[in-house]
């Protein structure tokens, strides 16, 4: 019998001093916030409960989840590029052995994962990479309905820039709007409202509409209408960012309705609406069903100059009586609600259920997220809120008549006008039907467009290099 005293891996050796005793290396084995964890015994096999495979055009994340932490060690290969992952006593369980199948072609850096014995009690998982990455690898303690996670962030060497992304956008939408000629009899439209972005395919049948024609009636110059000198202005760039996305679910309605489904159904609408206004071009945080942090988030709309930042979500509640769509802003003086609180901390919470490594948090990012002397960003919060719930009222019922206020990270951009719309209660079974109707969505997005318009026509934004 193998000494239970000896380490799983005689190689880990190399990740830390030496001279350590062997019997000791096992200490070593930390979780975020937890007291020293090991198996009661290394012969224990530690049980697979899921390996699910995240695909999205920033990372690919691979997730396993188990029964216990996983003792593990990784190391990358070139000449071809490979991620090498030895995972120690674990079961080899179905769930593990279909990973492979879960590879999906259009993966921009996983290009196949194999998997085969290693040693005596050791798995290995081998990413076939489509090029040379920067990895990410984590463990995530048990939260929500999660056991343990071990998270494989595969991330390329130069990161996308959205800023970047958002300019070809743009470049690629003249381009076809020049080659594709006016059809006869009708003057061409300046404001084409395709969006230029791909389905993504893993999203929901909720989320898998034609965006090109995102309303019946071509789409309204609202702003420009009402200050034709807007005609001449700057563009105007909108964030767009719909809540949840990939590890994180967010609230489930009564009939397995997922709100990041839904949510990202509106929020592409609402692009739709947007680019095909000729003063505005809109951004989305996520364009498929993959996780966002929230700090990149809020980092993705700095970078591309937003005048505006738009969080999209669909609220949920104990009692399924509630409903209405509400608008939130930063708060300075904390929540003017035990309800906004409650939200506030709810939606907060998206980074652990997502899985976010709160050991490697950006310092720098953390003093600007926690510098609430936002006056300014508040009160030009408030005004473009109230303009987006007053559109929303002629669609749906509020929940509250004014824009409430409370700590969503979210939020927190100091130079960055910036709202969370719940647009209505998922719990709630009349509204959770309207949230999955295609016309109701195009409502949501058509109601928040407007609203945005109007506040727009407004308050000119300052013009920028």
């Amino acid at each position: 019998m193998r000494d239970r005293n000896r380490p799983p891996f005689a190689a880990c050796r190399t990740l830390i001093d030496i001279s350590l005793p062997r019997r000791r290396l096992w200490q070593w084995l930390l979780l975020p916030g937890s007291s020293l964890l090991a198996p009661a015994t290394w012969a224990d096999a530690v049980r697979v409960a899921s390996a699910r495979l995240w695909p999205s055009p920033d990372y690919s994340r691979l997730i396993i989840e188990t029964s216990a932490p996983l003792v593990h060690q990784w190391q990358t290969l070139r000449h071809p590029d490979r991620l090498v992952l030895d995972l120690e006593g674990i079961d080899a369980s179905s769930e593990l052995a279909a990973l492979p199948r879960r590879v999906q072609p259009a993966d921009p850096y996983v290009a196949a994962i194999r998997l085969g014995r290693h040693g005596a009690s050791a798995m290995r998982v081998v990413l076939d990479l489509r090029s040379e990455v920067r990895p990410d690898v984590f463990a995530v303690a048990p939260v929500g309905e999660y056991g343990y996670r071990l998270v494989v962030d595969v991330y390329p060497l130069v990161p996308l820039d959205p800023l970047m992304a958002l300019l070809e956008s743009e470049r690629q939408k003249e381009v076809r709007a020049a080659l594709q000629p006016p059809a006869a009899g009708t003057p061409a439209a300046p404001g084409n409202a395709t969006t230029g972005a791909a389905q993504d395919p893993r999203s929901a049948p909720a989320a898998n509409m034609d965006v090109a024609n995102s309303s019946a009636a071509p789409p309204r110059d609202v702003a420009a209408a009402a200050d034709p000198a807007r005609s001449a202005a700057r563009k105007l760039t909108i964030a767009i960012d719909p809540g949840h996305g990939g590890e994180d679910p967010g609230a489930i309605g009564h009939k397995g309705t997922y709100e990041k489904n839904v949510v990202l159904a509106i929020a592409r609408k609402l692009k739709a609406r947007v680019d095909g206004d000729r003063q505005m071009r809109a951004m989305l945080t996520r364009d498929g069903d993959y996780f966002v942090p929230l700090a990149e988030r809020v980092r993705k709309a700095r970078r591309v100059q937003a005048d505006l930042f738009i969080s999209i979500h669909a609220d949920a509640f104990r009692e399924s009586a509630a409903r209405g769509s509400s608008v939130f802003a930063l708060s300075e003086r904390g929540a003017t609600s035990a309800a906004a609180k409650w939200l506030a901390q709810r939606e907060n919470a998206a980074d652990l259920i997502g899985g976010v490594d709160l050991d490697r948090r950006d310092p720098v990012l953390a003093r600007t997220l926690l510098d609430l002397s936002q006056t300014a960003q508040i009160s030009d919060s408030l005004k473009v809120g109230q303009h987006v719930l007053d559109g929303i009222a002629v669609h749906n019922a509020l929940h509250k008549a004014s824009v409430e206020q409370a700590g969503f990270a979210v939020l927190k951009a100091p130079d960055i006008p910036s709202i969370l719309v719940e647009t209505a209660f998922i719990s709630n079974p009349e509204e959770e039907q309207k949230l999955r109707s295609d016309r109701h969505q195009r409502k949501f997005a058509d109601s928040m467009y407007e609203g945005i318009s109007r506040y727009f026509a407004r308050n000119p934004p300052l013009a920028r290099a």
